[in-house]
């Protein structure tokens, strides 16, 4: 490019925030001219992440939309939930391109937003407007696009896990079961006894028992792809790690299958999105493979006694589950290669 994109990032100071100023600072496309955070605006951003030293040495900017826009013509909103609501028709109003991380408008039904998020919805118009960008479903809508709202982290993992079957209609759609587990940064920066290191450390637990807010965003998403509707079970677990999310998913075949059509039929959906590593057969991915990454990796066991698949999903929460992916529509919404800024290998051990 001749003239670098400028980018914004508003909620700088979260774990998702922060995780997209590391992926922008080394794509060749794109300049970050704001780090935003209304709460420590002001301030270095390396005084809150002291591994930022010398490296970003910009001080926070409060939420000024003239300013922003003024400096911007990209702003990825890394908010918690209800705070895209107000700020995103602002962004956009102003001419700004918004990528929104939180889950503010991912739900097209206002009711079940209420419903799930315990929170008065988006404006109807402005989420209308608003692409849900699973990049390797739904690129075609993000090619183009003004405004993204980027995935949750648990629908990433799992629907990415269950696309190509529920599409292709090889399983009875009312078996799937969804158990995922997350690393402790899924929860945010922000305190509390759930991620308290004696309460989390040699400890496993299930939270939001049959209460997640992602599970009607995983419905929505299959449910698209199925032409009907899709009800799931969905229980997450906290465990100890930092990153990562593994989805283990069970569903019932409807006929007859080997896994070898199963990875067939995963390999050419899959064919040519760089991101999604469907792993050879009789291997399963682990969270560790994927640390650092914008890679989900899909293993697959088919257990012909009972007729039913059991299907592996790993990400990293904070790159494909967040940032990375942000990063991705970013690339598909300027019409970029999508591996742009994201073509590294995950960090190991």
């Amino acid at each position: 490019m001749s003239q670098q994109l400028r980018a914004a990032v508003v909620g700088s100071t979260g774990y998702g925030g922060v995780e997209l100023i590391r992926l922008l600072l080394t794509h060749p496309n794109v300049s970050i001219t704001s780090v935003i955070s209304s709460s420590s605006a002001g301030t270095p951003i390396a005084q809150g992440y002291p591994h930022l030293h010398e490296i970003v040495t910009d001080r926070l900017d409060g939420i000024d939309i003239q300013l922003i826009r003024e400096k911007a013509d990209v702003v990825f909103l890394a908010t918690p939930h209800g705070v895209s609501t107000e700020l995103a028709p602002q962004f956009l109003d102003a001419g700004l391109k918004v990528i929104d991380i939180s889950g503010d408008f991912r739900l097209k039904s206002a009711d079940i937003h209420e419903k799930w998020y315990k929170r008065k919805p988006a404006d109807p118009a402005y989420v209308e407007k608003a692409v849900y960008g699973l990049a390797e479903v739904f690129g075609d809508d993000v090619r183009g696009a003004e405004f993204v709202s980027n995935p949750g982290c648990y629908p990433t993992a799992t629907t990415l896990g269950l696309v190509p079957i529920v599409q292709a209609g090889w399983i009875d759609p009312e078996s799937i079961i969804i158990d995922a587990k997350s690393g402790v940064s899924g929860a945010g920066r922000g305190l509390g006894l759930t991620v308290h290191y004696s309460e989390m450390n040699e400890n496993f637990l299930a939270y939001k028992v049959n209460k997640h807010q992602h599970t009607p965003e995983i419905e929505q998403t299959l449910s698209r792809v199925a032409g009907r509707d899709i009800v799931v079970t969905f229980t997450t677990h906290l465990v100890p790690m930092t990153r990562g999310i593994l989805s283990t998913i069970y569903v019932k075949l409807n006929e007859t299958r080997t896994e070898d059509e199963i990875m067939e039929l995963y390999r050419k959906y899959y064919e040519g999105r760089r991101f999604v590593r469907i792993r050879p057969k009789g291997t399963f991915p682990a969270t560790k493979e994927v640390w650092g990454s914008n890679y989900c990796d899909i293993g697959f066991s088919l257990d012909e006694r009972t007729g039913r698949l059991t299907i592996i999903s790993v990400i990293d929460n904070l790159v494909k589950g967040a940032a990375g992916q942000a990063v991705q529509n970013l690339n598909l919404m300027m019409g970029w290669d999508e591996t742009t800024g994201l073509a590294f290998t995950p960090v190991y051990p």
